[in-house]
């Protein structure tokens, strides 16, 4: 580290990042020569508040993870509990899944493709990317009833069927939204100033995602051909024929390039759903209980691999959940990217990996005498947040509540 360094904090609380994380770097002069990345701002104990909930309860709160993908997470979760109760679920059900799945990943990506406009001053993209991604939200609320946590899952099928109507009008508005994404494309292609933008920033070559374990876009725009569609296939993606894109610029640019032909893919899956969509029943009655047993889940969700693992005890309740949500996945990348880059790189880096923090953040009991780490049950996390306030001046226990 040079005598001239400094030391910069980036969050938690900052323009550039709409969610709280920190990032201490050193600078020395513009440039960065080292990241420290803290997590933990933004803790909400939904893992242990499974435990304390049946397993239809666990769905919403589940989805509740992040309002982006909230069917990825309530799919990876009901994917492991119907494994571990045998239960096979209808075709058509699955079909619609995917359905949902896909037109998730075109409002996840049109909503990335907005904001990285935006951390370059690229503001009319934003407008153009968010305005299509507002009919993209129309079909799903039209489809399940909700713009955000869309409830559609349910343990043994969907809630919802769907009409020839809707398959009408899905197909309607997926036309407008693909010729407006040939237009993104042709101006990631062709506009000078952007592809000089973004171009060489954020470096990650293929060895290092590999090595740091990314996924998603970030590792497929790195040359890495991996996703779970295709490499361990869920609801229908074993009966539909898509692409895995990838690019070998490695950096931001790539990034760009490989949602943007994800969005195309995206667009040809959603045809072949709605014209191979098959008849019948949309769930089984599923168990109130389910039996002891465990299983893990798999999910390509927009921002990458979403695992979730269920351990059940006979109860109608989870003995343990745990989810790793691709963010905590490619956060390890994310220093690396910002090694000997420029400050002004540092929003459009981060946000290149399309982070989500409330999908990330966990919390562990660290002793800095020992280095031993444990954790905490809901009673004693608790007692520690009163505590912790408490010595702060904030005694919560004599807040009177205005109850009705």
């Amino acid at each position: 580290m040079s005598d001239h360094s400094i030391t910069v904090p980036i969050g938690p609380q900052h323009p550039a990042l709409k969610e709280p994380a920190g990032f201490m770097l050193q600078v020395s002069g513009e440039k960065i020569t080292g990241v420290s990345i803290r997590l933990g701002y933004n803790h909400r104990g939904i893992e242990k508040a499974c435990e304390d909930r049946s397993y239809i309860q666990d769905i919403y709160l589940i989805e509740r993870i992040c309002g982006i993908c909230s069917h990825s997470h309530s799919t990876a979760f009901i994917q492991a509990v119907e494994e571990i109760a045998g239960l096979q679920v209808p075709p058509r059900a699955q079909y619609i899944r995917t359905l949902v799945a896909e037109l998730e990943r075109l409002h996840s990506h049109l909503l990335w493709l907005g904001v990285a406009g935006h951390e370059i001053g690229f503001d009319t993209l934003l407008m153009y990317t968010w305005r299509d991604r507002e009919s993209v939200l129309d079909l799903l609320a039209d489809l399940t009833g909700n713009r955000v946590n869309y409830g559609i899952n349910t343990i043994g099928g969907v809630r919802r069927d769907i009409d020839p109507a809707k398959i009408e009008n899905i197909l309607k508005i997926v036309d407008a939204v693909e010729e407006r994404t040939k237009y993104y494309i042709n101006l990631a292609t062709e506009e000078t100033t952007l592809i000089q933008r973004l171009s060489g920033v954020g470096a990650l070559s293929k060895e290092d995602a590999l090595r740091l374990g990314a996924v998603g876009p970030t590792a497929r725009a790195s040359g890495v051909a991996r996703d779970v569609r295709r490499d361990d296939p869920y609801i229908s993606y074993g009966e539909l024929d898509f692409k895995v894109c990838t690019s070998d610029q490695c950096d931001v640019y790539g990034r760009t390039v490989v949602r943007l032909l994800e969005l195309m893919e995206s667009f040809s899956i959603i045809r072949q759903v709605c014209a191979k969509m098959p008849d019948g029943p949309v769930s089984v009655k599923a168990p109130r209980k389910v039996p002891a047993g465990e299983a893990l889940s798999r999910y390509e969700a927009p921002r990458g691999e979403d695992v979730h693992y269920v351990r059940a005890n006979g109860t109608d309740r989870p003995e343990r959940v745990k989810v790793r949500a691709p963010t905590l996945a490619n956060l390890q990348s994310v220093a690396k990217m910002l090694e000997d880059r420029y400050l002004a790189d540092t929003p459009i880096i981060i946000a290149a990996i399309d982070p989500c923090f409330s999908c990330t953040d966990r919390m562990i009991v660290t002793d800095e005498r020992s280095g031993s780490t444990r954790g905490m049950c809901w009673d004693e996390l608790r007692r520690h947040g009163i505590e912790w306030y408490r010595a702060r001046g904030i005694d919560t226990t004599r807040i009177k509540l205005a109850l009705p």
